[in-house]
């Protein structure tokens, strides 16, 4: 758990569960696309993790990272990342993002991450050491995409 201030605000970034995120997921990702629900497969798998930023207990960023193989090898996929609008260019995904790479790369001894990001996201994960890895591609009713990677497995073995 890491705490910090912003507009005056006193912000709690924690893991959390999916039922304590689900409506910033569904305020900020999913309304306006053709998704029917603000669930993914995977968020209840007993290897999902979610994190949040809170005041008090309304979240104000979100996250989650699933355990799923990027490429046939072992990997966290990060999904849902979400901002609420008065708090983006804040800094707090930036240092949510960070705590939960952080988290899920401690407890499980995997370090390599990847995503399908929006793309207009996808500038701010380059800033976080994500690297573009494809094409964009359209996910019908949602918009363009890049898959992303962050792949922090030589840092370990210099």
């Amino acid at each position: 758990m890491l705490k910090m201030t912003i507009q005056s605000n006193e912000i709690e970034l924690r893991p959390a569960s999916i039922d304590e995120i689900i409506s910033l997921r569904e305020e900020v990702i999913i309304r306006g696309t053709n998704r029917d629900s603000p669930y993914f497969d995977g968020d209840r798998d007993e290897t999902t993790r979610h994190f949040g930023a809170f005041i008090g207990t309304k979240p104000i960023g979100c996250l989650s990272f699933m355990r799923k193989e990027w490429e046939g090898t072992p990997a966290w996929q990060l999904r849902g990342m979400a901002t609420a609008p008065d708090y983006r260019g804040s800094g707090v995904g930036k240092i949510l993002l960070q705590l939960a790479e952080e988290a899920v790369m401690e407890e499980s001894g995997i370090r390599l991450l990847w995503c399908n990001a929006r793309a207009a996201a996808a500038g701010f994960y380059e800033k976080q050491g994500w690297k573009i890895v494809s094409d964009e591609f359209l996910i019908p009713g949602v918009g363009p995409h890049y898959k992303m990677l962050k792949d922090l497995r030589s840092m370990f073995f210099d």
